[in-house]
């Protein structure tokens, strides 16, 4: 088993119901969720004339590799009904590997630790929350 934090995110939709069926189709996918952050309500980054979003970081056991969490990940975002769209854009769900054990992977569609994760307060904070250890204020 390996310790992982993923991200969620969404902007569309019920956004509250879309984070609870991430949680709850992650774990039907094989993560152990075992610990939650709170849901905060933050600006959209990049493209900014959205909806806000609500953001909330997971403490999860997973059984596989990085890149079968990377696809269990992207079968959750298709089932709740994500589409492709442009970079930054609205979304009903977004989910993220931040870090996965202490694994540092640099692949085209897969860098851990994310590349975004020491620079986003929408994901610091939440992850301080449950880690305070490794965000340093």
């Amino acid at each position: 088993m390996t310790l992982a934090y993923l991200g969620l995110g969404s902007n569309l939709g019920d956004r509250e119901t879309n984070l609870e069926r991430a949680r709850r189709l992650l774990a039907e996918r094989g993560a152990r969720v075992l610990r939650t952050s709170r849901v905060r309500e933050t600006e959209p980054f990049g493209v900014t004339n959205q909806p806000r979003f609500l953001n909330q970081v997971l403490e999860v056991e997973w059984p596989g590799s990085a890149r079968q969490l990377l696809a269990a990940a992207k079968a959750v975002e298709a089932a709740i009904g994500r589409t492709p769209s442009y970079r930054w854009g609205p979304r009903e769900i977004d989910v993220d590997i931040l870090l996965f054990g202490d694994e540092q992977v640099a692949e085209p569609d897969l860098v851990i630790p994310h590349p975004g994760l020491w620079t986003r307060d929408f994901v610091l904070a939440p992850l301080g929350e449950l880690r305070p250890d490794l965000v340093r204020r």
